[in-house]
């Protein structure tokens, strides 16, 4: 297990339906959308990788449940 040094989030890309609506919220402007197609046909997005302040605002935003799972700062993971 390991302690988390920085927030972050992970997108689910196959629960993403590519609305970007968790984009548009971000205040922090780390999420983007990929080009490529997940297994639903859904162009899905992506965390950039650094900048995360875990606030879980897009999380919020995302109509879909289970597609975004955030990290604060100091999570515990494995």
């Amino acid at each position: 297990m390991a302690v988390l040094e920085e927030a972050k989030i992970v997108v689910e890309h196959d629960q993403c339906k590519g609305c970007t609506l968790c984009i548009i919220a971000c205040p922090k402007d780390v999420i983007i959308q990929l080009s490529s197609f997940n297994t639903k046909g859904y162009h899905p997005v992506e965390y950039k990788g650094e900048g995360c302040t875990g606030c879980g605002i897009c999380f919020y935003a995302c109509p879909e449940p289970g597609a975004i799972i955030v990290y604060k700062k100091g999570a515990v993971v494995e």
